[in-house]
């Protein structure tokens, strides 16, 4: 049986994902952005209903992953408010202007993040350079990498996703994620060998986590 974590948009989503059998929730708002760092308030109230780790993301805006210095200050105060509250772990991820992991700045966010873990989001799949980008964010301290394979999705990126999780040999955990549903993970996990799994499971288009999806993707 795969893990399973839920990408939750809303406190719906949430309480569907730790309902239905999510092993890990990553809270974020912004679905139209592809996520972006949640309100305090939600987090707060949705963490002290969960017990199933909730990493949340520290993003400011949609768009590249190239913050400014003032936009990367408020990352830092973001997620030492949020640090505050006990939550599970962080997640996100800063490219430079080269569109190459920005190791000095992931390495601060880590730093701060102690001693609760981090996951380096999909940023990885716009970084160049498949190996060096993978060394990279292991250097800055982050415990998982959430990708789809430098694709556009799983499916896609299933020998790059099978080429992360042998080069990762266990100092990193590979989190496959993108297009990912109960329709395709058994194929997927069997390709890549991966073992953690993340999917918004929304089957509607709309912005709510579907129930019956987190089982499905639970029970392959």
């Amino acid at each position: 049986m795969s893990k399973i974590e839920i990408a939750c948009f809303n406190p719906e989503s949430a309480i569907t994902a730790f309902e239905n059998g999510a092993d890990r929730i990553e809270l974020c708002d912004g679905l139209s952005e592809g996520g972006t760092t949640p309100d305090f308030e939600t987090v707060k109230q949705l963490h002290e209903r969960i017990t199933i780790p909730m990493f949340v993301m520290i993003r400011p805006r949609g768009g590249d992953f190239t913050y400014s210095n003032e936009e990367f200050e408020k990352m830092k105060s973001d997620l030492i408010q949020l640090k505050s509250l006990n939550v599970d772990g962080f997640v996100f991820g800063i490219l430079d202007e080269n569109d190459e992991v920005n190791v000095e700045q992931n390495r601060e966010l880590v730093k701060l993040a102690e001693p609760y873990p981090c996951t380096f989001h999909r940023a990885f799949d716009r970084a160049k350079d498949l190996e060096t980008s993978l060394e990279k964010v292991i250097d800055c301290g982050f415990k998982t990498i959430l990708t789809s394979g430098q694709e556009a999705n799983v499916s896609e990126g299933k020998e790059n996703l099978k080429k992360l999780v042998e080069l990762s040999a266990s100092r990193i955990e590979i989190l496959v994620g993108g297009g990912l549903r109960s329709s395709n993970i058994e194929e997927i996990r069997q390709y890549t060998k991966a073992q953690y799994f993340h999917s918004s499971a929304i089957t509607d288009g709309g912005a709510y986590a579907s129930a019956e999806e987190v089982m499905a993707l639970k029970s392959k």
